[in-house]
């Protein structure tokens, strides 16, 4: 068939390809050295006893000056060839861990692969399965001493990283899908491409079903993926972004159709899939190099990490009204209706009660004291209603200080359906882009 023949094709070449890493990723890393860090009191450091530690791996660790008080943890994983100490200094998850108050773990790799060296281990048969060791336990180790150390928040666990750091996000996401809740990869490759399954020819199941063999037997959620990969990537084809994409889709149980398909920047093409389980960034033009300045923003999004940078938990303001900077007007209950699934919208601002939302120490936005601000769905477009209040993450919310109001299920934000402004226009939830329709204010 035409679509195996394709496959076959920009398969082909994945051997070459990974032998050529030992000069072109060594290149791609003086990115990765170069860059001066943001301005910071806080300091890498290492840490030298974590708990068991299979892979024999350093581990190295970037805690904010200021902390939120559940903070969320992102284990960011350098290249073959690379070190953590330069992926922190020439990334910028540190400042906008800075900024939102995460924790950042960078690990040391020390395998070798290919004529290389520092290469996270993602080929052997203890590394590609739950609970086989090698580095996934390593990590695992530090990600739970963090939690435990800083009062994490096991729910907000990510992955990220580039090249061998980007192959190790996806051998996570699919042997510890229990531990990590989502992974942003840069230039890398499906799970289970450096084992004996191959890098060769396969349908979107089979690549699903490497992970699900990878933790037989779990039946819980499975991590959300956004996926990088530059068209000039002389290193690892550009053809494997998209085997990744058929890989997650599968897990997921979606079709290989992008739901939406957008460009957040020049030269920058985003297909989402599904409600938001996975997206897809092809960058046209650039090479083994990611992530690139203000990509790094994006993953933090995705992954729900910008709107945690507070010490303590804030005493909620009081019962007030949340109004649209785009539009000027309210968040409103349509003629303060109090029934279960009643569709919010913006209306002219009156000072009323179905106008007045209290936040909650617990993250909620109450009205009439006992109904919630509700998301019904995670996806792009699901819609925002009032729900009797239940404790449930998609009643939780961010009010962050650019404004924008984020969902702590789905990390996405509070928008004004079609850049709206009159009277009853629906709300949603959609990916964040900073627009007006999606800023807030209290009054």
């Amino acid at each position: 068939m035409q679509r195996s023949a394709r496959r076959t094709r920009r398969c082909a070449g994945i051997g070459a390809a990974l032998a050529a890493l030992i000069t072109a990723v060594a290149a791609a890393l003086s990115v990765f050295v170069t860059v001066a860090p943001g301005a910071s009191a806080a300091t890498l450091t290492e840490v030298t006893s974590f708990g068991a530690n299979p892979g024999g791996l350093r581990m190295y660790l970037y805690v904010p000056d200021t902390v939120a008080s559940r903070p969320g943890v992102l284990v960011a994983m350098h290249g073959c060839n690379g070190w953590a100490p330069g992926f922190h200094q020439g990334t910028e998850f540190a400042s906008l861990a800075d900024r939102y108050g995460f924790i950042v773990i960078y690990p040391q790799a020390n395998k070798s692969a290919n004529g290389m060296s520092n290469c996270f281990d993602v080929w052997s048969s203890e590394a590609l399965r739950h609970g086989g060791g090698s580095d996934p336990v390593s990590i695992v180790s530090m990600t739970a001493y963090v939690l435990q150390r800083y009062n994490g928040d096991p729910q907000r666990v990510f992955a990220t990283g580039f090249s061998s750091g980007a192959m190790e996000t996806n051998n996570l996401l699919a042997t510890y899908p229990d531990v990590f809740k989502a992974g942003a990869p840069f230039a890398g490759v499906p799970y289970g491409c450096l084992g004996p399954a191959g890098c060769g020819d396969k349908t979107p199941q089979q690549w699903g079903d490497l992970v699900r063999n990878a933790y037989p037997g779990y039946t819980g959620p499975r991590p959300r993926l956004m996926a990088w990969h530059g068209t000039a990537d002389s290193v690892l084809p550009y053809t494997m972004l998209q085997e990744e994409v058929d890989q997650w889709t599968n897990v997921h149980g979606l079709s290989q159709t992008p739901a939406s398909t957008d460009s957040p920047q020049s030269a920058w093409t985003r297909r989402v899939f599904g409600s938001g389980q996975v997206e897809a960034y092809t960058i046209t033009g650039a090479g083994h190099d990611l992530p690139r300045p203000g990509m790094a923003a994006h993953a933090i999004r995705f992954f729900g990490l910008d709107g945690g940078s507070s010490t303590t938990t804030p005493t909620p303001p009081p019962a007030g009204q949340i109004r649209g900077v785009g539009s000027g007007r309210c968040l409103d209950v349509p003629g303060a209706a109090t029934a279960d699934g009643t569709a919010v919208q913006l209306w002219d601002c009156n000072g009323r009660g179905n106008q007045q939302w209290t936040a909650t120490s617990a993250g909620e936005l109450r009205v009439y004291g006992n109904k919630c601000l509700d998301a019904a769905g995670a996806g792009n477009g699901a819609g925002i209603q009032i729900y009797s209040c239940h404790g449930g993450g998609n009643q939780k919310w961010r009010l962050n200080a650019d404004g924008t109001v984020t969902g702590a299920q789905s990390g996405l934000c509070l928008d004004a359906v079609g850049q709206g402004t009159v009277n009853g226009t629906r709300l949603q939830l959609y990916s964040c882009h900073g627009g007006a329709n999606q800023r807030w204010t209290r009054t």
